[in-house]
């Protein structure tokens, strides 16, 4: 019985805090589709010359962790704009 009041309470005051978030307007949304769709294109050329690629083993390597850092920061950087934007 008291785990349940316990549980009860702690529910009640969940479902009382909620998180405010702003809309993002019209031009912050096409931004982040366009941020996506720039970061796949790149992403497949990256993979395109990582196949292709006709050095030898450690540069292949080298060249596909510098893609793949690369990619990682851009990603990065546009979630962090993305959020902002939703925070904003």
């Amino acid at each position: 019985m008291n785990a349940a009041i316990k549980l009860a309470a702690v529910l009640s005051l969940a479902l009382g805090l909620t998180a405010a978030w702003a809309d993002e307007t019209l031009p912050e949304k096409a931004k982040v589709i366009k941020n996506d769709a720039a970061r796949a294109t790149k992403k497949a050329v990256n993979r395109v010359e990582e196949a292709v690629c006709a050095k030898s083993d450690a540069e292949c390597l080298a060249r596909k962790a510098k893609h793949r850092a690369t990619e990682a920061g851009d990603a990065v950087g546009d979630k962090v704009s993305e959020t902002k934007n939703k925070i904003d």
